[in-house]
């Protein structure tokens, strides 16, 4: 599987994408990220090793005030909304973002990401929302609420609980399977025993809550935590918060010794197994589209 990045336009305006079953899926990733060209290489390192080729178009959000990196060195490198609103795309990837301790409207760009969200739901196959994304996606949908933590959920977490009978849970089989990566200070407020209709709990984990939720509604799914992270990822956030003095535990099964210098890479394959689900339900309906 090959996957590209480009700053280009994909499709004509007013053409659904990618009837032809040979071309390669066309996946808009809103990177909210602050460490923008590390989370580039990963979705283009996890998305380099599934079955079907793609191209991620990268978007910035321009509503938000940016620092550290010129404006002009962005536009560059990434499409803005109004330049793609005319156009669709197989899949949208709204990352995480260094905001979830501010309420969702006092985030810059929170107005902005709700007109993407609803953008794509007449431009867009399907879409993933992760970590911050996820807790915006399902406020905007469905009104869940989040909470600050005691302290921050940092580490690999393993599901205890899956929807065997989901797509999305493919391959995962019954045996601890399923980890993820979490990096985060909040947390959604919900009853998994009363899930809003329209909204199923696909795997959750005792210390993380929910990891997985899907909307088929919506066409959305939405992970807590951050699949696309590589092998070193959490370990460069532990440092660089000790570094800074901040308050940090070491990541939760995560490093393998007591220095804090050698890592479990426990879910290299859960992540690619996720994604290659995830892009299957793009390449599914591709097919229908194209009968």
């Amino acid at each position: 599987m090959t996957a590209n990045a480009t700053n280009g336009f994909l499709h004509a305006a007013g053409e659904w994408p990618n009837r032809d079953l040979h071309q390669p899926l066309s996946i808009l990733i809103l990177n909210l990220m602050p460490t923008r060209k590390n989370t580039e290489q990963q979705f283009l390192s996890r998305f380099n090793q599934l079955d079907s080729d793609a191209v991620l178009t990268f978007m910035y959000p321009v509503s938000h005030h940016f620092h550290g990196t010129p404006r002009n060195k962005i536009q560059q490198d990434y499409v803005n909304f109004n330049e793609i609103r005319d156009q669709h795309f197989d899949g949208l990837i709204i990352t995480g973002a260094p905001v979830e301790t501010l309420p969702f409207d006092q985030v810059d760009y929170w107005d902005e990401v709700q007109t993407i969200i609803e953008w794509g739901r007449t431009h867009v196959t399907e879409e993933l929302d992760e970590c911050w994304a996820a807790q915006a996606g399902l406020y905007h949908d469905f009104g869940i609420q989040k909470r600050l933590l005691p302290t921050k959920l940092f580490g690999i977490f393993t599901a205890t609980k899956v929807a065997h009978e989901s797509p999305l849970a493919r391959g995962f089989g019954a045996g601890g399977l399923l980890k993820m990566p979490q990096s985060r200070h909040t947390e959604i407020v919900l009853d998994e025993t009363a899930v809003p209709t329209g909204l199923t709990v696909i795997a959750s984990a005792p210390q993380s809550g929910p990891i997985i939720l899907s909307a088929p509604k919506y066409h959305t799914t939405y992970v807590t935590g951050h699949p696309e992270y590589q092998e070193q990822t959490l370990a460069e956030e532990y440092h660089r918060d000790l570094q800074k003095n901040l308050p940090i535990q070491l990541p939760i099964d995560y490093f393998t010794n007591s220095d804090a210098t050698e890592v479990r890479y426990s879910w290299k394959d859960a992540s690619q197994q996720f994604y290659q689900n995830w892009t299957q339900l793009l390449v599914d309906t591709k097919v229908r589209l194209s009968i």
